[in-house]
């Protein structure tokens, strides 16, 4: 784990090494993924069988996908506090995406030309479900709910079945969705079927979901093919935080993404040294009773990082550089730091609100852009599973007071049969 503060030397040129460094998949990972692309492109459905007896060791044979039975017996037979768990998220993601589906507009300007735009939803998307590492449902509730209130008709699940294994809380979570169709395969392949779509798999148009580097890859080389939600890497948050907060507290909330994946990423940024302290004692006192210590330990001890600032009102500029995933503002008032901070993917508030909560039960999507791109991205949404179509409908009139400005401007950009066409109008 690194220490920085920002009083030393060369504390500016520490910490853009810090925004700089890339935790992603590297250039083996994008030749073996353009390899298995092409493959399940050129054979289809029999590659899709060599690679899942290959990584999952499961021979597909006739058994390709999971019944809707299957997924209604795994929700009926869950603890009731689960189950109740599972659809009060459901029902509180599905009822925070209703308020962002967008209006048509529709309106006659001034010289009486009609111009407007229509949202209608993609026909098919593709959801992927890890099923490595870790079985999460809760992505599943985030991928599936803003596609279903979108008006999504297809969705069409892939998952992979390591030795015809699944977590029945993700089979459950298909149930709470509606989901009619999943398979049993998964990683670059998988998005390769979902794309070019295979003897089974029929193509979709969008596709959405984490999965691990070969998954992420794989969407990256074939949008413009497909839409997709976005290119994720490893989990990040960064935790803004003062000396009133409980150190217990805050080395929770920097493990609760270390342990996600040993890439993962967790910053502290505070103005009190011994605060920081005694957070890093926690972490340690932590890292020794979780399960999941393993792979939190090699996250914090590899790109964990704390930030000593001579004031918290420093930590916006911070940051806006890192453009973090995950960002915690736990103080009092949290509102004159959160009107300053420019690229975040989500921003939680105060010190009663952990990034878990966001992850499970709040509402907003948790699909969410890492590796610094809340520069320029936003989370998973509504409109990632619909498009706009403009129109325009001219009245004589208005062509009449258009159409000179429309001929100049063809034949300035040397298009003549442009011009041709709004001029034959006009005669």
């Amino acid at each position: 784990m690194q220490w920085l503060r920002a009083a030393d030397p060369g504390f500016e040129e520490s910490f853009a090494r810090v925004v700089a460094h890339r935790r992603e998949s590297d250039v083996d990972v994008g030749r073996d993924v353009a390899a298995i692309l092409a493959d399940v492109r050129e054979r289809g459905d029999a590659a899709l069988a060599d690679y899942t007896r290959r990584f999952d060791g499961f021979d597909l044979g006739e058994d390709w996908r999971i019944s809707v039975q299957d997924c209604r017996a795994a929700y009926d037979s869950l603890e009731p506090e689960l189950r109740n768990a599972l659809d009060l998220a459901a029902e509180r993601i599905r009822a925070y995406h209703e308020q962002q589906l967008p209006e048509d507009r529709d309106y006659t300007d001034a010289i009486g030309m009609r111009l407007g735009a229509r949202w209608r939803p993609v026909e098919a998307a593709g959801l992927y479900v890890p099923g490595g590492r870790a079985a999460y449902p809760s992505s599943l509730l985030m991928n599936a709910i803003p596609a279903r209130v979108a008006g999504v008709e297809r969705l069409a699940v892939v998952t992979p079945t390591p030795n015809g294994a699944i977590d029945p809380l993700v089979l459950a979570a298909a149930h709470i969705c509606g989901i009619e169709e999943i398979w049993r395969v998964g990683g670059a392949q998988a998005v390769a079927a979902l794309a070019y779509g295979t003897e089974r798999i029929a193509r979709v148009d969008v596709i959405a979901g984490p999965g691990n580097a070969w998954v992420a890859e794989a969407k990256r080389q074939l949008y413009g093919v497909v839409g997709i939600d976005m290119v994720a890497g490893p989990s990040e948050i960064l935790v803004i935080a003062d000396n009133a907060n409980d150190p217990a507290w805050i080395a929770a909330d920097l493990l609760s993404q270390a342990e996600h994946d040993p890439a993962a990423q967790a910053i502290l940024i505070t103005d009190d040294e011994g605060f920081a302290h005694a957070v890093a004692a926690e972490v340690e006192a932590l890292l020794g009773r979780l399960g999941t210590g393993t792979t939190a330990r090699a996250s914090w001890n590899e790109h964990g990082l704390i930030v000593v600032v001579g004031s918290l009102a420093d930590a916006p500029p911070l940051a806006d550089q890192l453009a973090a995933e995950h960002v915690e503002l736990a103080v009092a008032d949290p509102r004159p730091l959160f009107d300053r901070i420019r690229h975040a993917g989500s921003i939680f508030l105060g010190r009663h609100t952990p990034e878990a909560l966001g992850d499970y039960i709040a509402g907003p999507n948790h699909v969410l852009p890492t590796g610094r791109r809340a520069r320029f991205a936003s989370g998973l949404s509504v409109l990632d599973f619909m498009k706009r179509t403009s129109f325009i409908d001219a009245s004589a009139e208005a062509m009449a007071a258009l159409g000179p400005a429309a001929i100049a401007l063809a034949e300035a950009e040397g298009l003549p049969a442009h011009a041709q066409s709004v001029r034959l109008r006009l005669r």
